[in-house]
């Protein structure tokens, strides 16, 4: 195998390394796509046996590269973490990706959902799930019997492999749990929470500082713990 600027070369075929489509067709779709990704790959950041992706080509079949699809998000139990250009799973320990997640947009046709549900159903896909910005509704399907088969209801599903809990989201706001009630959080909104923390802090500390000034102007020399542990 050999990396060039057309794709990977496996035994003379060549697997390109994108489908010349973008990542996603709004700013909506990305947010959630990123938002999965983040709390997919921090979930399993102590795994090194599973890999996680986003927008990355998967190649199902040797030798035949137009037998593909582009996972919005997909989670594979089994396999190394690591940069690749493409999933070529027959290089994988012919392992196929056992979760799939995918962001509808208003550009999806129904020929697009009912080729990538073909494509996922035949290649082993265990978990696939869809969510819908515009409507905050999940849809979700899981394999019995050999085949995938849609379920009516996603609110308060937990996927069996990932342990998440789905219920109904909000936009790009997705409403997913982990299995220890951890909600999934986007990039934007974590770094809000850590400036809110942050100054929270300042403003305890700023507290502080003038309760002890405030005590000293009265005669008295407040009993703190400095960082060493002793007291003054």
């Amino acid at each position: 195998m050999k990396a060039t600027r057309g794709g990977i070369v496996v035994d003379g075929v060549v697997y390109p390394e994108t489908d010349g489509e973008p990542m996603a067709s709004n700013t909506q779709q990305a947010e959630v796509m990123n938002t999965l990704y983040d709390n997919l790959c921090a979930m399993f950041a102590d795994r090194d046996d599973v890999f996680v992706a986003m927008d990355l080509l998967w190649y199902p079949v040797k030798g035949d590269n137009t037998v593909r699809v582009t996972p919005d998000v997909m989670v594979v139990f089994g396999r190394p973490k690591g940069h690749r250009g493409a999933y070529l799973q027959f290089q994988e320990d012919n392992i196929a990706p056992q979760v799939v997640f995918e962001v509808a947009s208003p550009g999806n046709t129904p020929m697009d959902c009912g080729y990538k549900f073909n494509f996922y159903d035949q290649y082993g896909v265990q978990e696939y799930y869809i969510y819908d910005p515009a409507t905050g509704e999940w849809e979700g399907s899981i394999r019995r019997g050999g085949h995938l088969e849609p379920f009516e209801t996603m609110e308060g599903w937990v996927g069996p492999l990932l342990g998440v809990r789905f219920t109904r989201g909000e936009g790009a706001k997705v409403k997913l749990y982990r299995p220890d009630g951890t909600p999934f959080i986007s990039y934007t909104d974590l770094e809000h929470k850590v400036r809110e923390e942050r100054r929270r802090r300042e403003e305890a500390e700023r507290c502080l500082s003038r309760l002890t000034q405030r005590l000293r102007s009265l005669g008295i020399e407040p009993d703190m713990e400095d960082t060493n542990g002793t007291h003054s």
